[in-house]
């Protein structure tokens, strides 16, 4: 259980009252993506404030009718999600930075400059990130923040996010081990296991075609045929 002195509130507005938490940041940041997280690591106290600061708390007949229950662990949850988790500037900087870093990366993968269908190095995303002054959302997940960034790079740098389908053909001596790796890869849109080899159709980011390429080469120690089908933007 973090101490009181350590949590931060996580605040809920709904029904025309606030509904506050004294919760550990970090956990809490972890429960709002996702992840399963022990309410009883989570609080500095299991009650549900109206105003934690003067140590106001809500009555359960409210809770009852805000939430339909007074179970202090669903309720916990529900604000977290829903609501906003009130972080100091330095906790606030240290998981902006982190959400940066998961949204540069992504983009590197997935993102290549469309002339040359190369993809930007993470360092040199990062840079044009700083540079076109983007907003980043330290609580929303990487892959909902790109239709708002995406744009505002493009003024700085030449950036299109592309797939591309492609046919591999590998002899049978290697197929199982390329079948089992290709499968953490991307999804197979389609296979074909045939006496001589083993054939599929997979999508992959274009930017980490080269990536994937060596992969799959030294399994097969460069047993492998790979054709491009077709390239599309994301």
């Amino acid at each position: 259980m973090v101490s009181v002195e350590d949590a931060t509130t996580a605040r809920l507005s709904r029904g025309g009252m606030d509904f506050e938490i004294l919760v550990d940041p970090d956990l809490a940041l972890r429960m709002k993506k996702g992840e399963d997280v022990s309410t009883d690591n989570l609080l500095a106290s299991h009650d549900i404030f109206s105003d934690a600061k003067k140590g106001e708390r809500v009555s359960g007949e409210d809770l009852e009718k805000v939430f339909r229950t007074t179970d202090v662990s669903t309720i916990t949850k529900s604000i977290i999600q829903h609501g906003e988790i009130q972080l100091t500037t330095e906790q606030r900087r240290k998981f902006t930075e982190e959400k940066k870093k998961q949204i540069s990366e992504l983009i590197s993968k997935q993102g290549v400059d469309p002339k040359t269908k190369n993809p930007h190095p993470q360092a040199r995303i990062l840079n044009a990130m700083d540079q076109a002054h983007v907003n980043i959302d330290p609580f929303k997940p990487a892959r909902e923040q790109l239709n708002d960034i995406l744009p505002k790079l493009q003024e700085i740098l030449p950036i299109s996010l592309e797939k591309v389908e492609i046919a591999i053909s590998v002899p049978m001596a290697q197929a199982g081990k390329v079948s089992s790796e290709a499968r953490h890869i991307a999804p197979i849109k389609s296979e074909e296991w045939k006496s001589d080899a083993w054939h599929a159709v997979m999508e992959i980011p274009a930017g980490m075609q080269s990536e994937i390429y060596e992969k799959l080469n030294n399994i097969t120690h460069g047993n492998i045929d790979v054709k491009i089908l077709k390239e599309h933007k994301i």
